[in-house]
């Protein structure tokens, strides 16, 4: 028998075998209860990163975990497979995106499989295969029957550096969240998705989450952003058009100074007078080629433009002047703000810079504010004043009661306003799910007929960085039929957003080779809604959300049973190398496959479980790494060690005594410890209680001669040792398990339970203080009170002698514990 784990040929031999016998394999409708377990799938960029191991490790301890607890568990994996690093890869190299993604995917997929990781790999899907984005455009194609997918003009996010349109959600500190280049605002036609018809639902349906991390449900709730308030309209002086206005604080309305529209409204071009019409072009061409960012970020200079035009407040009839300003977006409200300086500090400072009356409406409690000396705007409660009728009133009251006189006079109404945007989808580039929309001269837009599905992406195409999509210099893509009439038409050129593809890949997994539709629906009905979700906080936001959108589209077409697509969300932190996240630009990262050939697969898992809770960020440790191998070191040479005398061992007797009964209420101690931490994802203190558990059984043969052992309680701590490190360490633990003589594997084994009678103590050791300071040590009866124990230490010989001469002034006993023997 080897002296160190033969990690390498025990690792291949056993995942030759798992493959062989379809050992992680399960069937749609095996009679045990479900448990869909899942990681967020990777992007196939070509190389796995220590994220990557931590997440699919994690997943996997809960996978094998829930099997041995006699659960159907459906653990899945695949590749979320379109994208722009492979389409920069062809412009960069010359290398076409298809080939570089499958030879990425067929990289990746023998790294994961090196791992030893429980996925059942007959279910595995990429989303740039035709058989999965033939179902993206279907169901692309339900949103646009439904008038939930339309095209329109609009300001875009545009990423000079990724040449495409960014959603909102890519767009990070004002710079692409993938290349971190600043980004641009462009007008283009886009389609998009209204995901706005679910803001509400999405942001009720948080309640329900009862297993989400409450962080990612207020970084959802932050990002629907709802709010009530105000639609106020404000008639234009000497026009018939009106300035609508979504405000949250109808109460400051007596203190509208003046008006501001985003550059981009519709109205700028026609309020401009003849004078100011030039000055306002400029200045509304120079906003636009701005970033969202750089117009609004608290920092930003405020710029505005006096129009030329005036409103008239509806409550006092004063005509108000119209600007145009940068910080003001189209795309937030109504896109027009009504500027009341002495209550927003935006509008406090634009009207500081251009000399515009300020006016205080609501004075705080207990001091009066006076416009000319503020410094700074006053933005709490207070009570209204220099507001008619209403002055006097708690500016909380106030929203209402104006509110209500704005509807009874009918220029108004109470409304509910979104922070979330509809969801941008078009992308300027080849490699993404081809929009399956053509234009016609006749029929003007028309969807693709679903038998004629997929709309396939041409492998021949030019990769240029244009800005726009290779396929317009396409023909054969470009030109076609249209379904309607027959008539010559063009295809749609722009193709979806990825987070489109991601957005339902875990419902394929019930059916991935189903041709008749997206899904089985008998599948879906038996294994979503996902048991446990595991991947990152940065999807927070984009992926988490879309999917949340598009589990509730799909439960109410009838195409799915449940309205949330994820029970139980974990969020692992980061894998960190000295302080920073590991990236190739600050040169620190980690190869998964350099230290799995150093030291295999069970201690990379091992270290990337017992460095930190999950929920944290891990920082590395090649020291750390070493003491996993050397632990598994000892599990082997310990079991080697045991192997004959443990070999065919009766059970251990029900009414043991003394060191062998110690060991054995070890053992159970461990496996309530370490069933109750995994079921909290506490991995790492579950794998402390296993080396405590080896630690213990070393302890137990130093000190106990073979003569005086219980060979069954040694086999009981070695079977259970082997068990719970089985979802941990699962080569090493298949491989002790069958050199047991066991022929079924560790991993089909039932998870093992505890005696809860041999978890109590017999005896414990309590420490004797004398005036606070130990002076000793007593064995007492696990049961004894508080008279027994203090009659035991003031009789134990080593404290009697420090009593000598002395006065016992009083005892204090805390049974199991110590006892504290005050003298004088």
């Amino acid at each position: 028998m080897e002296e160190r784990y033969p990690f390498a040929a025990v690792e291949e031999k056993w995942q030759q075998r798992w493959a062989a016998e379809g050992l992680y394999h399960v069937d749609d409708f095996d009679s045990r209860p479900k448990y869909y377990c899942l990681e967020m799938f990777p992007y196939p960029s070509g190389r796995l990163h220590m994220g990557h191991v931590r997440n699919y490790a994690i997943g996997d301890v809960v996978a094998r975990f829930k099997t041995m607890q006699g659960y159907a568990v459906l653990h899945p994996m695949g590749w979320d497979a379109f994208g722009l690093p492979a389409e920069n890869a062809a412009i960069k190299h010359g290398v076409h995106p298809r080939d570089w993604t499958w030879d990425n995917i067929a990289f990746m997929r023998r790294q994961l499989k090196e791992l030893g990781l429980s996925y059942d790999w007959r279910r595995e899907i990429a989303t740039c295969h035709p058989g999965y984005y033939r179902w993206t455009q279907w169901l692309f194609l339900q949103f646009y029957h439904r008038g939930l997918a339309y095209k329109k003009k609009a300001p875009v996010n545009w990423c000079p550096s990724c040449a495409t349109v960014l959603a909102n959600e890519q767009v990070v500190g004002g710079a692409c969240e993938r290349c971190k280049t600043p980004v641009t605002r462009r007008e283009l036609e886009q389609w998009f998705l209204k995901i706005t018809a679910y803001a509400e639902r999405l942001l009720k349906d948080l309640e329900k989450l009862s297993g989400w991390p409450e962080k990612v449900k207020i970084m959802q709730a932050n990002w629907i952003g709802r709010s009530e308030g105000a639609l106020v309209h404000f008639p234009v002086v000497g026009r018939e058009e009106k300035v609508s206005v979504f405000t949250t604080r109808p109460d400051t309305l007596y203190g509208v100074t003046y008006m501001v529209l985003a550059p981009e409204h519709p109205l700028v071009s026609k309020l401009a007078t003849p004078e100011r019409r030039e000055a306002v072009g400029a200045f509304v061409a120079r906003a636009r080629s701005m970033s969202e960012l750089s117009r609004t970020a608290g920092e930003a200079e405020k710029e505005g433009l006096f129009t030329g035009a005036y409103c008239k407040n509806p409550l006092t009839g004063e005509e108000i002047p119209v600007y145009i300003a940068n910080y003001v977006l189209m795309e937030y409200g109504t896109g027009a703000v009504m500027a009341v300086p002495a209550h927003d500090q935006r509008d406090f400072e634009f009207a500081k810079k251009y000399g515009l009356p300020i006016r205080v409406v609501i004075q705080p409690p207990g001091r009066e504010l006076d416009a000319a000396t503020m410094a700074e705007a006053y933005v709490d409660e207070g009570v209204m004043v220099n507001s008619g009728p209403f002055s006097g009133m708690p500016n909380r009251d106030g929203m209402r009661a104006v509110t209500a006189y704005l509807e009874e006079k009918g220029w108004g109404r109470h409304q509910v306003n979104y922070r979330l945007r509809d969801w941008l989808i078009s992308r300027q580039r080849y490699w993404g799910a081809p929009i399956p929309i053509v234009y016609c001269d006749k029929c003007g837009i028309v969807p693709v007929r679903e038998q004629d599905l997929p709309v396939l992406l041409p492998y021949a195409v030019a990769f240029k960085p244009t800005g726009e999509s290779p396929l317009k210099d396409c023909p054969e893509f470009v030109h076609t039929a249209c379904p309607q009439c027959g008539g010559p038409a063009k295809r749609e050129t722009d193709t979806m957003d990825t987070f489109i593809c991601s957005s339902w890949y875990y419902f394929r997994y019930t059916s991935p080779r189903e041709e008749s539709g997206p899904w089985d629906r008998a599948k879906v009905d038996r294994w979503l809604p996902v048991d446990q979700y595991i991947g990152g906080v940065e999807h927070a936001i984009l992926h988490l959300l879309y999917s949340r959108f598009f589990t509730k589209f799909l439960y109410d077409i009838g195409l799915v049973g449940c309205e949330e697509p994820f029970t139980n969300l974990l969020t692992q932190g980061m894998v960190l190398k000295d302080g920073a996240k590991m990236s190739k630009s600050k040169g620190n990262i980690v190869s998964p496959e350099e230290i799995m050939a150093k030291f295999g697969a069970d201690t990379t898992r091992l270290f990337i479980l017992f460095a930190a809770p999950p929920e944290r960020d891990l920082e590395w440790s090649d020291q750390g790494v070493e003491g996993c191998a050397r632990f598994l070191n000892r599990v082997w040479r310990l079991f080697n060690t045991l192997l004959p005398e443990i070999q065919g061992a009766p059970v251990p007797g029900a009414n043991l005594v003394g060191v062998n009964r110690e060991l054995q209420r070890l053992t159970h101690l461990t496996v309530k410890k370490v069933t109750e931490d995994v079921e909290r994802f506490n991995f790492n203190t579950a794998v402390s209680a296993i080396m405590e558990l080896v630690n213990g059984i070393y302890q137990f043969c130093d000190r106990v001669p073979p003569v005086d052992r219980d060979p069954g309680v040694l086999r009981e701590a070695v079977e259970k040792l082997l068990i719970l490190l089985a979802p941990f360490a699962p080569h090493i633990s298949e491989e002790l398990w069958a050199r047991l003589g066991y022929t079924e594997s560790v991993h089909r084994q039932s998870w093992p339970t505890y005696r809860p009678d041999l978890l109590l103590q017999d005896q414990v050791e309590i420490a004797v203080q004398i005036n606070g300071r130990v002076r000793g040590r007593i064995v007492v009866p696990a049961a004894a009170t508080a008279a027994e124990i203090e009659t035991a230490a003031l009789e134990e010989p080593r404290i009697r002698q420090w009593l000598t001469g002395k006065t016992v002034a009083k005892v204090v006993t805390v049974p199991g514990k110590l006892v504290n023997i005050v003298v004088r």
